[in-house]
C-alpha cells in the first residue's frame, strides 16, 4: 500500500496520467476511483480513520490540535499516543501476519508491533526512538551510509523554493531507499506514506494553477509539482519491480488539494458579530491566545487551519460559560446559518459549510469542537489570529501556503495476476480501506470496522 499524502485525483487520473507510466499502468490494469476523505479532510485524523475503520469522533481527535479540557487554554497535539484503536497492522499482527510500516502519520511515539516500523513526520528532530524494533535505527543508518533519515522537510512554508525542492527530493529518495531495504524482510503487509506530495502542493500550487490569484505564466517553478509526481512515479515503479507480480498493490491518498483563494479571519468575524469580546484590541496581528478575552461576554471563539473549529462558551461546561445548555442546539443551528451566509471580500456568498460533530459521527470521544467549518467549501483557509481589523486576507499567518485540502483523494488497486480493465469505482469512502486490506490478507475484519469492503474485483 503506497500512500501519497494529499495526492490529487484530477492530476493523477486525468491531467498528468500519460506522464506517469507506473500509475497509468495500475489504472489501466487495475481499478480506481476518487476516495472521499474523513470529515475533516486533514492528515490527522484521515490516515488513522482510514487504517482503523473508525470515524474521527470514535477516534477522539478532530485535527492536529484538540482541546485537552473545557478550559480556555488547553490544546494538545494528536500524536500516535492519541490513537487507541487497532490499525490494520495491529489486527494483522494478532493473526500472525508481519508488516513493514514506513512514514504513516501518527506512528510516533513508536509502539511495539509485529514487524518493522519507521515513524512519521510528527517525530521530533533528533529523536532517538523512531523505529520498531529500536535497533532498526542503526540498520537504517547503514542503509543511508550514515546520513540522517528525514521524516519531513524542515520548513515547507518558506519563500526559498529552490531549497524546498532540494529538500523534498532528498527526503523522498531516502524514504524509498529505506523502504527497498525493508521489503527484503519477511512481510505480509507493507505500507509507506510519502509526505512530499502534500508539502509540494502547499509550497508550489500557485506556480502551477492558473486559477490561483498569484499564478504567473512561465514562472521558473511552473512544472515543479508535475516533475515531482513524475519522480515519485518512477520510484514507485522501481518498488513494484522489487515486490514482483504476486503482490496486490494499492495506491491511496488521504485527501486531495485545491488552490487556496484566501483566508477568512474567524475570530475577527466573531468580534464583528458580537460573539467574541476582547478586553483590549491588539495593535498588531497576534494569536487569540495572546489576547485578554472577556469570557463573561463571549459566546464563541475559533481555532484556525485548513478548516475552522468553533468552540462555544457553554454555561456549566466552560469556566465562565454563558450559553444556557437548554439553548445549545438552537445556538448550533443559528451559528450554522450565520456561517452559511458568510461572504468574500466582494460580498458574494463563499459557499461555506458547517457541521456539528455530535450530528455526523457515531460517537464523540474526548472533546470535539462544537462546529467544524469549511470556508468556501475548503477554497479558503481559516485564520485564528486577531489584529488589523480585516475579515478577509490573502496572507497566511503561519507562512506561505498555496493550497488547501479537498474532499477527495485517490484510490487505486491492482492485482498483477488479473486484468481488471481500468474500471472506475464510484462512492468510495476512506473508512472502507481498512476492511478491504484485511480481507485481501485473509484476516477476519473486526466488528468495529463497519464500512463495507470495497468490491474491487
Amino acid at each position: 500500500m503506497i500512500g501519497l499524502d494529499c495526492a490529487e485525483p484530477t492530476l493523477v487520473f486525468e491531467q498528468w496520467r500519460s506522464e506517469l507510466p507506473t500509475l497509468n499502468r495500475l489504472l489501466t490494469h487495475g481499478t480506481f476511483g476518487r476516495l472521499r476523505s474523513s470529515d475533516p479532510p486533514i492528515t490527522v485524523p484521515a490516515w488513522a480513520s482510514m487504517l482503523s475503520g473508525l470515524d474521527p469522533g470514535q477516534l477522539g481527535f478532530y485535527g492536529f490540535r484538540n482541546r485537552r479540557d473545557y478550559s480556555y487554554e488547553g490544546m494538545t497535539i494528536a500524536s500516535g499516543a492519541s490513537v487507541k484503536a487497532d490499525r490494520v497492522w495491529d489486527v494483522a499482527g494478532k493473526a500472525g501476519k508481519r508488516s513493514v510500516v514506513v512514514g504513516v502519520p501518527q506512528t510516533y511515539p513508536v509502539k511495539p508491533m509485529e514487524g518493522w516500523l519507521v515513524s512519521c513526520f510528527l517525530t521530533p528532530p533528533g529523536a532517538e526512538k523512531f523505529t520498531w524494533p529500536p535497533e532498526l535505527k542503526d540498520e537504517i543508518g547503514q542503509v543511508l551510509d550514515g546520513a540522517p533519515y528525514e521524516v519531513d522537510v524542515h520548513n515547507f512554508r518558506t519563500d526559498n523554493k529552490a531549497q524546498l525542492l532540494a529538500d523534498l527530493y532528498r527526503m523522498t529518495d531516502k524514504r524509498f531507499k529505506v523502504l527497498h531495504h525493508l521489503l527484503h524482510k519477511p512481510w505480509d503487509f507493507g505500507m509507506v506514506v510519502e509526505m512530499g506530495t502534500d508539502r509540494i502542493h502547499h509550497g508550489f500550487w500557485a506556480f502551477m494553477d492558473p486559477r490561483h490569484r498569484n499564478y504567473v505564466p512561465g514562472n521558473p517553478f511552473e512544472n515543479a509539482i508535475r516533475d515531482y509526481y513524475r519522480h515519485v512515479d518512477r520510484l514507485i515503479g522501481e518498488l513494484l519491480a522489487q515486490v514482483g507480480d504476486d503482490t496486490l498493490v494499492m495506491v491511496v491518498s488521504d485527501h486531495g488539494a485545491k488552490p487556496m483563494m484566501g483566508a477568512f479571519c474567524i475570530n475577527e468575524w466573531l468580534i464583528g458579530q458580537g460573539l467574541l469580546v476582547l478586553k483590549e484590541y491588539p495593535e498588531a496581528q497576534v494569536p487569540l491566545e495572546k489576547c485578554e478575552v472577556d469570557w463573561s461576554r463571549t459566546k464563541v471563539w475559533g481555532s484556525g487551519g485548513y478548516y475552522a473549529r468553533m468552540h462555544f462558551n457553554v454555561k456549566g461546561r466552560e469556566p465562565q460559560g454563558i450559553i444556557p445548555r437548554a439553548e445549545y442546539n438552537a445556538f448550533v443551528d443559528e451559528m450554522i446559518q450565520r456561517l452559511h451566509a458568510t461572504t468574500d471580500q466582494h460580498g458574494r456568498l463563499l459557499g461555506t459549510t458547517a457541521v456539528a460533530p455530535a450530528r455526523i459521527y457515531r460517537q464523540t470521544v474526548n472533546i470535539p469542537p462544537d462546529l467544524m467549518v469549511y470556508f468556501g467549501d475548503l477554497s479558503w483557509r481559516a485564520l485564528g489570529s486577531v489584529g488589523g481589523g480585516k475579515v478577509h486576507t490573502f496572507e497566511n499567518d503561519t507562512g506561505p501556503d498555496d493550497a488547501n485540502h479537498d474532499w477527495h483523494g485517490i484510490f487505486i488497486i491492482d492485482d498483477p495476476r488479473r486484468d481488471l480493465g481500468g474500471r472506475r469505482l464510484d462512492g468510495l469512502q476512506l473508512q472502507q480501506v481498512a476492511p478491504t486490506i484485511l480481507t485481501a490478507l485473509g484476516v477476519p475484519v473486526p466488528p468495529t470496522m463497519t464500512a463495507p469492503v470495497i468490491a474491487w474485483d
